[in-house]
């Protein structure tokens, strides 16, 4: 096939050689010499920028001693599905730390006007059959998700041992006992034989380092500590406290095209500041259907699960029972090689991103009216460069005379000012800004979980981990027995996270209860199991990695500048769905020849 030939049904012919180029020029415009140094954390704006607006800033408890079977560092969903598998596997004993002040990770700290999850609830939300719940949407709100996160820690009896805001410090393990030491900043000890660490996949927010961004002298927050105490109102908008106020967002990721139309609803004026334009395809949200919920047949949320991973991941058997934007983009592929999986096939998978992103510039040709708006707001990168972006409202804001598109032409904002916002020399004044900047991911585990680690013999896990992590399936690493990790890095990458966080603590679960039947003190990794899995990981994505660098910058591929000492930090590099079936398999049978029990 001529790599300039035009695909049917793609309207006017594509040259894919020239889109190509085309990507290239628009990465080169935003490559900067900083990488992720661009960024700095919430507090170095100081504490009260971090603080948490949703706890009660007297809380205060005694300290706590105890021993635990188990201790789990977060309770968002990987924490929550941690607790559900192991009281499943006959764990009582369980000990759930979060600095948050309930239960809901990513859902407890993003709370912003108009959040919601772009993939379907039905197969996100975890746990529905066990809990009796039923998302009223396709695509679930905020509120809901988070009320569903509580529902499963009451279902599964976990706030009686919570410790909410609570920050643990450090993890030293003790040879002689078998017990994992914790200290957390409220002077807690717990002993604990177990420990899951699910600190998260976005728990570290960041800023711009901007210059003059300390000097703003209006009101101003990151999306992650929304402060409806200014802007009243709640998720659903109506923020009535922006009347007659000139609003200006920084950031045009998958936040902030969730909360830029309820901003433009409540704000006099709102400026949005774009460095990179986001793909926005269709959410095609829609109630629940009763009739269909009531016809659910006991497993129908598994299977469900399952097709959608199945379809994302290019294996296009039978019904496309979720049927979204997600799952489209792999027929496409498909339709180019014959009806095969194009994810099998990088070039037809290409051209299908290229005849994706053409679709989305051409839904934006077609709603925005203003030309020159329509076209600094078309994305030019593959599809899978950045998270896709899902609304079926974002566009349609651009056509309001008091929303401003500040388009950066990817050099983001030159400086920021005591009244307000510079790009190219003209000063936006603002009266609340408002930093929808995102989160570090997939980075230093030490610098995210705000932990230091110490394993046997004294061994660091900073230093273990000194040239980026080293596991078997992204969940142990070698020298540090009876703990286990929930995280992306080396693990397998799926579309929808809840189905790869179920499968990874489904093993861990299996691991310690054979653990515990076995009447052995510890399990660990074998240093041969680790070294093999990181050789595997780094064969298996070096096409993925090559491919990311070629993106334009973004925190998937580290702002476009590949670094020495993150190298291991990487996905699987199989399929997704290999992965899930891998780890659905180890230790099914009760051996597990990688470990070494003691």
């Amino acid at each position: 096939m001529s790599s300039d030939a035009a695909q049917p049904g793609a309207g006017a012919a594509i040259d894919f050689s020239a889109m190509a180029r085309k990507y290239a020029e628009e990465r080169e415009k935003r490559l900067r010499p900083d990488g992720r140094d661009q960024y700095r954390p919430l507090g170095a704006m100081g504490e009260s920028f971090a603080r948490d607006p949703h706890a009660d800033p007297r809380f205060s408890r005694a300290p706590v001693h105890r021993e635990a079977e188990v201790l789990i560092i977060g309770g968002g969903f990987a924490g929550l599905l941690g607790a559900a598998n192991l009281r499943k596997a006959g764990v009582g004993d369980i000990v759930m730390v979060d600095r948050a002040a309930d239960f809901g990770g990513t859902w407890y700290w993003n709370r912003y006007p108009g959040v919601r999850c772009d993939v379907e609830a039905y197969v996100y939300l975890p746990l529905l059959e066990e809990t009796g719940f039923m998302p009223s949407e396709k695509y679930a709100k905020g509120t809901e998700i988070l009320d569903q996160c509580q529902r499963i820690a009451r279902h599964f009896g976990l706030y009686k041992d919570a410790l909410f805001q609570t920050g643990v410090a450090s993890l030293d393990w003790d040879e002689a006992a078998s017990r994992w030491i914790a200290r957390t900043d409220r002077d807690d000890v717990i002993a604990a034989r177990f420990v899951l660490s699910c600190t998260g996949l976005f728990n570290c927010p960041k800023l711009p380092e901007i210059p003059g961004i300390e000097t703003f002298a209006g009101h101003c927050f990151h999306t992650s500590r929304w402060d409806y105490e200014y802007t009243g109102g709640n998720a659903d908008g109506e923020m009535t406290g922006l009347a007659g106020q000139r609003v200006g967002l920084i950031g045009t990721g998958s936040t902030g095209i969730q909360c830029v139309p309820p901003l433009a609803e409540s704000a006099e004026h709102l400026f949005v500041f774009q460095r990179t334009p986001s793909s926005i395809d269709v959410r095609g949200n829609r109630p629940t259907d009763p009739a269909w919920a009531a016809a659910l047949k006991p497993g129908w949320q598994r299977e469900r699960v399952w097709n959608f991973t199945k379809w994302t991941s290019g294996v296009l058997e039978g019904e496309d029972m979720v049927d979204d934007s997600w799952t489209a983009i792999l027929r496409e592929a498909a339709s180019i090689t014959g009806g095969r999986s194009g994810a099998a096939d990088p070039a037809a998978m290409q051209q299908a991103e290229i005849l994706r992103m053409q679709e989305v510039r051409d839904r934006i040709a077609s709603v925005v009216k203003d030309p020159a708006t329509a076209e600094a707001l078309k994305p030019y990168y593959n599809y899978f460069c950045k998270r896709p972006g899902f609304c079926d409202y974002y566009l349609e804001v651009f056509n309001h005379r008091d929303v401003t598109l500040v388009d950066t032409r990817g050099k983001g904002v030159e400086r920021i000012t005591p009244r307000g916002v510079v790009v190219a020399g003209k000063e936006y004044e603002l009266d609340c800004l408002i930093f929808a900047t995102g989160f570090d991911f997939m980075a230093e585990y030490g610098r995210e979980s705000g932990m230091k680690i110490t394993g046997r013999n004294g061994l660091a896990l900073d230093q273990h981990w000194s040239r980026g992590a080293r596991t078997l399936y992204g969940v142990q690493t070698h020298g540090f027995p009876n703990f286990f990790l929930m995280r992306l890095v080396q693990a397998g990458v799926s579309i929808n996270y809840m189905h790869t966080a179920d499968t990874q603590t489904s093993y861990i679960a299996r691991v310690i209860a054979a653990c515990r039947e076995k009447g052995k003190a510890s399990v660990e990794l074998s240093e041969a199991a680790e070294n093999g899995w990181v050789d595997q990981v780094l064969a298996g994505s070096a096409a993925r990695r090559a491919f990311q660098q070629t993106c334009t910058p973004s925190y998937a591929n580290r702002e476009g500048r590949a670094e020495a000492s993150l190298e291991l930090n990487t996905g699987y590099g199989g399929s997704g769905l290999g992965y899930l079936h891998m780890l659905e398999a180890a230790g099914a049978d009760g051996r597990f020849p990688d470990l070494v029990f003691s």
